[in-house]
């Protein structure tokens, strides 16, 4: 099943404007677009978040989303 931006947004635990900034932006999780619709796949946020896995904040670089 494919999710709408507030649903993305709810399993992510970040609000939709986050998540409106980073597809404009970039570095946000990838998302389809289907006609108007923006849609997010659960394989591709939890690829997202496992990317994002690190053991300490050094390995965090600024910039990083």
């Amino acid at each position: 099943p494919l999710l709408d931006v507030m649903e993305a947004a709810e399993y992510l635990g970040l609000s939709v404007s986050t998540l409106n900034k980073w597809r404009c932006l970039g570095g946000g999780p990838k998302f389809l677009k289907l006609g108007r619709a923006v849609r997010y796949s659960i394989p591709d946020l939890q690829n997202y978040i496992a990317q994002r896995q690190v053991q300490s904040t050094s390995e965090y670089e600024l910039g990083d989303l």
